[in-house]
């Protein structure tokens, strides 16, 4: 495994190839993101226990969809037991990547508890639990959790970029893994700072410019109808475009490859 430096332009050949790939197989990379997301929410309905789960199995299932990849290309069909594929390999791949889950877990909660220290949440309580008009200073709480978990989870999301699938498929221990994907995305910050800033209009400032624009012509009420659907495809193709990221990153030995 070879770690790969790129130029800052391929953040942009990332979000092209991870289209390329959506396109491979849309119905099977739609329905695992579905899946996902619809499984959350059951989850977290649980106290506690349902939200360790989802935050335990993160990496075990990033496994998955970074396989189904691998399957697209290969013109494989896509199937939901694939999230399980990482859980189905050996015991010691098993054992460390629901170690990798628990540090996961530890470094959110970690995260959730910081965050706690910056803002108010108190102010926003109301606002999740009835229907109180935003305020002023509920506003400015939620640009301050937005600026702050994000701020917050960079060194989250450096650590475990990368880290489940050189578990699972480069057979690191989990602090060698931990330790590679924060080099390689340190590595390529350029191109990670790119694919971010185009990811965030994309999934950020374009929904919320729709919807603005559909408030002022009195469309408010289908905004939900067309920004939801969109969303979900934006959504799909950039967890398509995570295994861009990985390709360009890591030389792999097999000869499956992306089309830019």
């Amino acid at each position: 495994m070879k770690l790969n430096s790129v130029s800052p332009k391929e953040g942009y050949t990332w979000i092209r190839q991870g289209i390329w790939l959506f396109k491979q197989n849309p119905l099977g990379f739609l329905m695992l993101v579905f899946m996902y997301i619809f499984v959350a929410q059951l989850a977290v309905l649980v106290p506690v226990i349902g939200v360790f789960a989802v935050l335990l199995l993160t990496p075990t299932l990033s496994v998955g969809f970074m396989t189904a990849c691998r399957q697209a290309i290969q013109k494989e069909r896509i199937r939901p037991s694939v999230y399980l594929v990482a859980l189905q390999s050996t015991p010691l791949i098993r054992k460390r990547i629901l170690q990798l889950g628990l540090v996961y877990s530890a470094l959110i909660l970690t995260l959730s508890f910081s965050l706690s220290m910056l803002v108010d949440f108190e102010l926003l309580l109301p606002l999740m639990t009835g229907d109180k008009q935003m305020t002023p200073e509920a506003i400015s709480q939620i640009y301050l959790i937005l600026f702050f978990g994000g701020l917050l989870y960079v060194p989250v999301a450096m650590l475990m970029w990368f880290s489940p699938v050189l578990i699972a498929w480069a057979e690191m221990s989990v602090p060698q893994a931990l330790f590679s994907s924060a080099i390689a995305c340190w590595s390529n910050r350029g191109a990670f700072f790119m694919y971010i800033v185009i990811w965030g209009a994309i999934l950020i400032a374009i929904p919320l410019t729709i919807g603005s624009i559909l408030d002022v012509l009195g469309l408010g009420q289908a905004a939900s109808f067309i920004i939801a659907p969109l969303s979900m495809a934006g959504l799909t193709v950039m967890h398509c475009s995570f295994f861009a990221t990985w390709k360009a990153c890591f030389a792999e030995q097999e000869s499956a490859k992306l089309i830019a």
